[in-house]
């Protein structure tokens, strides 16, 4: 008999074992199913892109703008650390065809000038002045100037027809931070984006919709280098003077050639070079 109750101890174990899998298999089908994993924030959040858009169109609807742009950037010092460099641009612009932009300083102070047929830069310390003609907008007007002066301003995103337009291809990420009572003496949201070549924060203000600052890190520096641009004296809709976009005193001054700042071999050089290669013996084996 006791041999035979010892053997019963191990199956009525099994029994029991079965019967409490199976009524936890029973508890595990009636139980809710476990929550999905929160989705992934979308890459252009709409809270962002709706502020983005609206300071868009305020900006393109106005048909006269003008402001002060205080550009601050960063430069490599001999002891590691960046030092901050300072601008201060005063710009009036007249859509489609007229911009005026003055930069008293810091650095040397300079004038430009487009009135939809000829654009000019101008130089008050050395009085000297470029001129070129120039196409009928101001979007084609800054291309042009970039491409064939390298001038360039911070702030061209503020300045052309469709600000979001020439952005949102460009777009990778978008993301609402909040919102700043500090910045621009007023109330701003606060937004980041991401391009392929840069990583930017922007203030825009949260009633009138204009930009109060931003500021990049251009992701192809190794240095990681920033820029700031902060915005003030917005004036929307004013009345701007039609002799704002020219200029007497810059037309007299010394004419130079409007082309990139940076030494060019002259033609005649590279002719000379051209030449002096083409007179030389073909090597042979390398000899």
């Amino acid at each position: 008999m006791r041999r035979c109750a010892l053997r019963a101890i191990p199956l009525v174990a099994v029994g029991i074992v079965l019967l409490a899998a199976g009524a936890r298999a029973e508890d595990a089908s009636k139980a809710p199913p476990a929550p999905a994993a929160p989705a992934p924030p979308p890459a252009l959040d709409p809270r962002a892109v709706e502020v983005l858009k609206a300071a868009s169109a305020r900006l393109a609807a106005a048909q006269t703008l003008s402001f002060n742009a205080t550009t601050e950037y960063e430069s490599p010092s001999r002891l590691g650390p960046p030092l901050v460099y300072t601008t201060l641009s005063e710009v009036t612009l007249q859509r489609p065809d007229k911009l005026r932009v003055i930069t008293p300083g810091d650095g040397p102070p300079s004038e430009f000038y487009y009135d939809g047929k000829s654009m000019m830069a101008y130089s008050p310390a050395a009085d000297l002045v470029a001129v070129a003609s120039a196409p009928p907008t101001i979007d084609a007007a800054l291309q042009q100037a970039y491409e064939s002066a390298a001038i360039y301003f911070p702030f061209t995103d503020v300045l052309v027809a469709d600000p979001y337009g020439d952005l949102a291809p460009m777009l990778k990420k978008v993301f609402y931070i909040g919102q700043s009572k500090v910045v621009g003496g007023t109330t701003t949201d606060v937004i980041g984006i991401v391009t392929g070549d840069l990583f930017g924060q922007m203030w825009i203000g949260a009633e009138d919709k204009l930009p109060r600052a931003y500021r990049v890190t251009y992701l192809d520096d190794p240095q990681r280098l920033r820029q700031a641009v902060v915005f003030s004296k917005w004036v929307v809709d004013g009345k701007v003077d039609g002799d704002a976009f020219t200029s007497a005193k810059a037309a007299a001054g010394k004419q130079i050639a409007f082309a990139r700042p940076d030494p060019q071999v002259p033609q005649v050089v590279l002719d000379a070079m051209k030449a002096r290669a083409a007179a030389q013996p073909a090597k042979k084996n390398g000899k």
